[in-house]
């Protein structure tokens, strides 16, 4: 299980050197990520994914549950009021569930595509003014050694907080 760090640094050298040493102390490039103002990373740098930017996961499984909903309930409604000479049965009420979930998840996912991660909120006025967000997701036993790391070697670094992170790969 990982733990999704995340520190505000002060500007791109800074970030830039914190990539380095990072990957010194063996933390693969594919578990670090920034965000900057306006996408302005240098063009060696790991940007933050659509994943990891905005509510696309959330959006995706709250239209799944919506949708899988609405699709039982349609299911049900062609059980209770079957359409003239058809005989339908309990697949028809999976089948309506299963595709109502799909195209919800297909559906919000796009929409919350365009929302902003809820919680990179706290970080974006710091964001805006210039600072520079990474976000590092480490094994459980790496937590505190990467945190002292950038304390002792950049103490404008600023920790942001610590979640528990999916990684998928």
């Amino acid at each position: 299980m990982r733990q999704r760090l995340y520190f505000l640094l002060p500007d791109l050298v800074t970030a830039r050197t914190t990539l380095d040493e990072l990957l010194l102390a063996r933390i693969e490039e594919r578990h670090i990520h920034f965000v900057a103002k306006d996408n302005q990373l240098l063009p060696d740098m790991p940007a933050a994914n659509v994943f990891q930017r905005t509510d696309f996961l959330h959006g995706a499984e709250l239209g799944a549950l919506i949708g899988g909903v609405s699709g039982l309930i349609a299911g049900s409604l062609l059980l209770i009021f079957p359409p003239e000479n058809a005989q339908l049965g309990v697949m028809v009420l999976m089948a309506s569930s299963v595709c109502g979930a799909m195209f919800g998840s297909w559906l919000s996912g796009r929409a919350a595509r365009m929302i902003p991660s809820a919680r990179l909120e706290p970080f974006m006025p710091d964001i805006d003014m210039g600072r520079v967000l990474l976000i590092v997701d480490v094994p459980l036993y790496k937590v505190m050694p990467v945190r002292q790391m950038l304390a002792d070697k950049h103490p404008d670094c600023r920790f942001g907080g610590m979640r528990s992170a999916f990684v998928l790969g």
